[in-house]
């Protein structure tokens, strides 16, 4: 944006200085006069018959107050400029700082050191501020490449597929459509994903009261066919909840959840999804059997395309790694908080609490 030119701050920081200075000697020299100068009779003969009179001292007294105001303001200025320049030095850093930023740079901090003073208040906000964008773009450049990996899959192996019914004529007909259609279908589910984690992290959505608990009964019902395909036990307690979101936002949350459980289990494990009402929070816990998960394998389960290395998998439901990342950015997109504990005896333990309505 043009703007007209102006005076720098430090110049009318310098200006103001300079002006109090010389009013303030001013009123100094304009009360010594009134009080001094009254006394001194106005006549030929002085005080006591001794000269000078008033009007004489006035005439003595008019050029020193002139020299002095005039030196004060010289004197002003050049302090003012300089004290206003070493009272300005962490702004002028603070703003090398937020332009280096807006040229890209992100990993630059100020670090102003000294008491807490409001520049040094304002250089830590602004250091914590280009602490998170730089972790947010950073997380968005990593999402942005996995993404279009994971979208390039489906394409090169439908054009791989493709390739070769061309190259042979008595490929059959019908294994060709069922193949492109799962890769379509693949294709689908992670843009739709792409999508969802999307809307979910900008908030835009409308807020609506919501019971979790029945949330999760339909989401129990829907996956009920897939539990028992593998042979899983599928259990719901607690009582009613009420928490306010979008439904259709936390019903994925839920559905994600318990299909996460069901998926990552072994032939006869359990999932137990219990919802309870705590103090100042909703909470919904849903709690799986499986192998044991590494303790340090469990904070990634959350970032995008993390399958989870080495966790057992149902055949068809690889999924696309988006699963808890969705889960972790619903809950945030509703204010509350996401943990992931993995169980002594094998499986995972994920605590959903949100805000209580």
């Amino acid at each position: 944006m043009n703007r007209r030119p102006g005076l720098s701050a430090r110049l009318k920081l310098a200006i103001s200085y300079a002006g109090f200075l010389v009013l303030a000697g001013a009123v100094l020299l304009a009360v010594v006069q009134m009080s001094l100068l009254r006394y001194v009779p106005d006549n030929d003969q002085g005080l006591l018959g001794i000269a000078p009179n008033r009007y004489l001292l006035t005439r003595v007294f008019a050029p020193s107050a002139a020299t002095a105001l005039g030196f004060l303001l010289v004197f002003g200025v050049l302090g003012g400029w300089l004290l206003a320049g070493r009272m300005l030095a962490p702004l002028t850093r603070i703003a090398d700082a937020a332009r280096l930023a807006a040229h890209g740079s992100l990993s630059h901090r100020i670090r102003l050191a000294g008491p807490a003073d409001e520049f040094r208040e304002l250089a830590d906000v602004f250091d914590t501020m280009l602490e998170r964008l730089e972790s947010q773009v950073g997380e968005q450049e990593r999402f942005a490449a996995n993404a279009s990996h994971e979208l390039r899959t489906p394409l090169a192996i439908s054009q791989a597929i493709l390739d070769v019914a061309g190259q042979d004529p008595a490929y059959p007909r019908s294994e060709l459509i069922d193949r492109l259609r799962t890769v379509n279908t693949r294709a689908i589910d992670l843009t739709e994903a792409l999508l969802l984690l999307g809307r979910s992290d900008r908030r835009q959505f409308a807020r609506e009261p919501v019971d979790l608990s029945l949330v999760a009964e339909e989401a129990a019902e829907t996956l009920l066919p897939l539990a028992e395909q593998r042979e899983i036990t599928l259990e719901v307690t607690g009582g009613p909840i009420h928490v306010t979101g979008s439904a259709a936002l936390l019903q994925r949350m839920v559905t994600n959840l318990v299909q996460n459980a069901i998926v990552h289990n072994h032939p006869g494990g359990t999932v137990t999804v219990h919802t309870e009402r705590r103090r100042y929070a909703s909470a919904l816990r849903v709690e799986n059997t499986g192998r044991p998960l590494p303790p340090e394998l469990v904070p990634t389960l959350t970032e995008p395309f993390q399958r989870g290395t080495g966790r057992a998998r149902t055949e068809g439901h690889d999924g696309v790694g988006l699963g808890l990342a969705i889960v972790h950015s619903i809950v945030r997109a509703h204010d509350g908080m996401l943990e992931l504990r993995p169980r002594p005896a094998g499986g995972l333990l994920v605590t959903v609490r949100l805000p209580a309505r």
